[in-house]
């Protein structure tokens, strides 16, 4: 009998199941950008607007930092995914113990090169000379925290694989409630402004990490999580790194674009402008992880029912969870447009120029945000084909590239904050129809003859992957 807070999604309807997982999933996503967020408030109402920017600005960087191995945790979610779908429980412990170590010791090698390096990488971010001192000052601490946000991270894509994704909620929305008290004690009682809100940070990512930790030890399942056997296995990180390797090189070049990007508002030398940035930015956020959801919920319900064989499923969950990605994105990036003003008053009070500057923005990016949504869908459905190549040559190509290409020729030609807000929903469009094309003319007719043809016994081979 399955616990409650797993998910059956190999059996049954889907629609209800899909929203289900992703519902959590999104408020809990939600609750982790808070972390940031309420930096950004709390600095922005009580330290002024060099600490909103200074804050602010480094988001690009950060997600730069992390990508890489956030994306071996999406490795893992597809191979824990896979073998519950197949029955295979005895292989899922081995990838356990095995991801959680690679999160720890890849949180701590994050932790050391990035407060040695980060006023160096600062200063290749042509950060605007006024912000810099206190930027570095924040994520020097921020760094401290690595090793907890890996490992929450690793932890969550672990227990989403069986569909669970309830128990992060509830995880997060403890640590939240944290990470706010402490910000408004830190920087309001104690005066500590940037240093503040970055120490309550990592103490939150702390308390999440130990919560997703003590959970999976005390899991009776194939996910139980047992210290004394964490270790690294050649043949798991191998399995592992065929499908979180790409990824994470995937996320790696997304965020070095946005760091081009950043570093051409930067350019400006313009606080207000790189302080309306990063308000609009922060809102943004709230609705791409809003549609990331059901990115997410691709992978695992295309992992499972990928591997118990069941083609048809696959081809269900695909176009359900793009059409919820539309949905979403349409009506939260609209709406956020729409309530632009009041929302990002609440970032910069009482600076009606930052907010202009927010607002530019989100016309931008926020309204025709549902193509990004629509993009990370179809790469959810690849990943959970176990295909990582494909989409990360594509998206290299497709978004990061031409992304790059437009800074380097057409922002020159119309030098305006817009003009590099517009590279964004056009990248979308062209990866967006690559993905596609690639999903529908490649890799789902060369898995699905594979499985049709070998049974699922097929997908517990060594070495297979649909990239090849």
């Amino acid at each position: 009998m399955k616990k409650s807070h797993s998910i059956d999604m190999c059996n049954g309807s889907l629609a209800d199941k899909i929203l289900l997982f992703a519902l959590p999933l999104m408020a809990s996503s939600l609750l982790q950008l808070l972390f940031n967020a309420a930096d950004v408030v709390v600095v922005g109402r009580f330290a002024g607007k060099e600490a909103l920017a200074a804050v602010g600005s480094n988001t690009a960087l950060i997600n730069l930092m992390i990508n890489l191995f956030v994306g071996l945790s999406v490795g893992t979610n597809v191979v824990v995914a896979r073998d519950l779908g197949a029955g295979r429980h005895d292989k899922v412990s081995g990838s356990v113990h095995t991801a959680m170590t690679l999160a720890l010791v890849s949180g701590i090698a994050m932790m050391l090169f990035g407060t040695v390096m980060v006023r160096q990488l600062l200063e290749w971010m042509s950060s605007p000379t006024d912000v810099i001192d206190l930027a570095t000052v924040y994520l020097r601490i921020y760094f401290f925290g690595m090793p907890a946000n890996l490992v929450y991270n690793f932890g969550a894509a672990i227990l989403r694989a069986q569909g669970d994704t309830q128990r992060p909620l509830y995880f997060l929305t403890f640590a939240g409630v944290v990470n706010v008290l402490l910000n408004l004690v830190f920087v309001i009682g104690c005066h500590l402004d940037v240093a503040g809100v970055a120490l309550a940070t990592i103490i939150a990512q702390y308390i999440s990490a130990i919560l997703v930790v003590r959970c999976m030890m005390r899991e009776t399942g194939p996910l139980h999580l047992n210290l004394k056997q964490l270790g690294l296995k050649k043949k798991v990180v191998l399995q592992i790194l065929k499908v979180g390797l790409p990824a994470g090189f995937q996320g790696v070049v997304f965020a070095l674009s946005n760091v081009v990007i950043q570093s051409s508002l930067n350019s400006f030398d313009d606080p207000v402008l790189v302080a309306g940035s990063a308000a609009g930015a922060n809102i943004e956020s709230f609705v791409y992880v809003s549609m990331n959801a059901f990115h997410q919920a691709a992978i695992s319900f295309v992992g499972q029912n990928y591997g118990a064989a069941q083609c048809g499923r696959v081809d269900k969950v695909a176009r359900q969870c793009v059409a919820f990605a539309v949905l979403f994105g349409l009506a939260l990036g609209n709406l956020a447009y729409l309530f632009g003003t009041p929302l990002a008053s609440i970032y910069a009070p009482g600076e009606p120029d930052v907010v202009r500057q927010a607002l530019t923005r989100m016309l931008y990016i926020c309204c025709p945000y549902f193509i990004c949504g629509i993009m990370d869908a179809l790469v959810g459905v690849l990943r959970g084909l176990g295909s990582s190549v494909i989409p990360m040559m594509t998206s290299i190509l497709g978004a990061c590239g031409l992304r790059l290409l437009w800074v380097a020729t057409v922002f020159p030609l119309y030098p305006t904050p817009a003009c590099l807000y517009l590279s964004y929903p056009v990248t979308w469009s062209i990866t967006a129809l690559f993905h596609f094309l690639f999903l529908t003319l490649v890799v789902r007719r060369r898995a699905f003859a594979k499985v049709q043809s070998n049974g699922p016994a097929y997908l517990a081979t060594e070495g297979h992957h649909p990239d090849t």
